[in-house]
């Protein structure tokens, strides 16, 4: 039996089904005692450093938790439960740790996009039973932007590379701990987990744990659901964002079976857009809660989830947080909300106002789940003019002319799926809620959609270069080749498709065979 300490922020929902699934049975500590009690102790530990140590003291859970450490019982922490392992960190100065190992978190100090998101891989430093069975060459999802600073090197199990080594696992005894999500990371996820339930398996390194590690592109697959004129929830697709064909949705198939293909077919993240979401209250949408928690049974890489992620007030005048329709997902399997239309009006009240408030949806939510949980999707839309003096947005030369042979663009930002323009850009926007706290920017193209011609190189160049956040890159994707060129002429660090993945054109497998060799991709 396995006890997990949940501590009541983010997904533990997909540690619970990974361990169920591998056979064994979750006690959830819900005090002190439980985890005193406990055999084997699971700590998944998610979002900011400062809000997990203040509810684990809050909830009296400090003083069990060192004296269960002491005891030597086997214990593994994921992602901030291994950080709490620390003295403290740089994300919340005032804040102290468990201090069971001497060192420190800190915040990656590097030319690199930050968050640390994707897939890479580990080298092992030290005997342990966590590998046992794999090769040494897999690769982990890690989702993170701060690192630990062990000062006893005698406790470091993995490194991992991210412009610099970083500490990525460590060891002491039976007390163990990841930077990565095992149960974020597939099979071999499901493998290092195995071996911590079991606890019998053999100390080895595995044979070709590489001296240096890269961080893989990724591969996203995402599925637009909707209710259709029967009230089923479908996966669709639109042509520039109009999802009916002969005045019906377009169904494209149920969005648990189709969330599992992808996962069987080498997709490294899922993402749901519920694309009705911004006329529904979610907290009532149970439907879409429900194939959240479905897939999170059998799906183990990480989920986004957007749509209608903002504050509410239901019909009979009680109000909702953004934070709590968040959190609601989150229990119901996602790891990543997708803010949309929202985002555009949090950015210009933000703009206008000239200062933070802490309210806006994207505040509140990095604050208390960190800012790699916050996706911003962005809608936009070419605008041509012949001259930059022609707009205040920031405009590129394009060598797309307009219809009037215009040799500049500037990227319109859209809302209500397309249907609004804004006077707001792509550029600033991305820029604006990277400052609010955003994590990453899953950009679209309303010209691209449906086409099959490429996704727009000039709009992610334009993007990418003025956010130092991830961006993944979505729109336009008609075949393998179509990935291997965005990776090849720009920064993204992901790229997402869906019509393609869902008519089976182009499958996923084969868009990392054609990929292997010119990028690093996870197989």
């Amino acid at each position: 039996m396995i006890t997990l300490l949940d501590y009541g922020a983010g997904n533990v929902r997909s540690v619970i089904n990974a361990v169920e699934k591998l056979g064994e049975r979750v006690v959830v500590a819900g005090t002190g005692r439980d985890i005193l009690n406990a055999e084997k102790l699971l700590f998944p530990g998610v979002g900011n450093f400062g809000s997990m140590m203040q509810i684990l003291r809050h909830k009296r859970f400090v003083d069990p938790l060192l004296a269960f450490l002491k005891s030597g019982r086997p214990f593994l922490g994921i992602c901030v439960g291994m950080q709490a392992l620390f003295e403290g960190s740089e994300e919340s100065p005032g804040e102290k740790g468990l201090g069971f190992f001497p060192g420190r978190v800190k915040r990656f100090d590097v030319d690199r996009a930050v968050p640390h998101i994707g897939w890479n891989g580990i080298s092992v430093k030290q005997p342990t039973d966590l590998f046992f069975g794999l090769d040494g060459d897999e690769k982990f999802y890690f989702v993170h932007s701060y690192h630990v600073v062990a000062d006893d090197p005698g406790v470091v199990l993995t490194t991992t590379d991210y412009g610099y080594p970083f500490v990525s696992a460590v060891q002491k005894g039976n007390l163990q701990g990841t930077q990565f999500h095992p149960e974020k990371s597939g099979a071999s996820g499901l493998t290092l987990l195995e071996n911590f339930i079991r606890k019998d398996r053999e100390l080895a390194i595995p044979g070709k744990s590489p001296s240096q590690t890269r961080l893989a592109k990724r591969i996203i697959a995402c599925l637009d659901v909707r209710a259709n004129e029967q009230g089923d929830l479908v996966v669709t697709k639109g042509d520039q964002y109009d999802v009916r064909e002969g005045g019906n949705v377009r169904n494209l198939g149920k969005p648990v079976e189709l969330a599992g293909r992808y996962f069987e077919e080498g997709a490294d993240e899922v993402t749901f857009l519920n694309i009705t979401g911004f006329r529904d209250f979610p907290l009532e949408d149970m439907p879409m809660m429900r194939v959240l928690e479905e897939t999170s049974r059998n799906v183990f890489v990480p989920l986004t989830i957007g749509g209608g992620i903002r504050d509410f007030t239901d019909k009979n005048g009680r109000t909702y947080t953004a934070l709590e329709v968040a959190a609601a997902y989150f229990r119901s399997g996602a790891d990543k909300i997708s803010v949309g239309s929202d985002a555009v009006t949090i950015a210009e009240a933000y703009l206008r106002g000239g200062q933070k408030t802490g309210q806006s949806a994207i505040e509140q939510i990095s604050c208390v789940y960190g800012n790699q949980a916050v996706v911003i999707s962005i809608d936009p839309r070419r605008v041509y003019v012949d001259s930059p003096d022609q707009t205040t947005h920031p405009t590129v030369e394009t060598t797309i002319p307009g219809p009037g042979g215009q040799r500049y663009c500037w990227f319109q930002c859209t809302v209500k799926g397309g249907r609004e323009g804004r006077d707001m850009d792509a550029v600033t926007l991305a820029r604006t809620c990277e400052e609010l706290g955003a994590g990453e920017i899953l950009l679209n193209c309303i010209d691209r959609d449906g086409t099959n011609t490429g996704f727009d190189i000039e709009l992610i160049n334009a993007v990418k270069g003025a956010v130092s956040i991830p961006v993944i890159a979505s729109s336009g994707a008609g075949c393998e080749a179509h990935f291997a060129e965005v990776f090849e002429r720009t920064d993204a660090e992901s790229a997402l498709a869906a019509g393609i993945f869902h008519r089976r054109e182009v499958p996923i497998a084969a868009v990392k065979a054609y990929l292997k060799g010119k990028v690093e991709v996870r197989l």
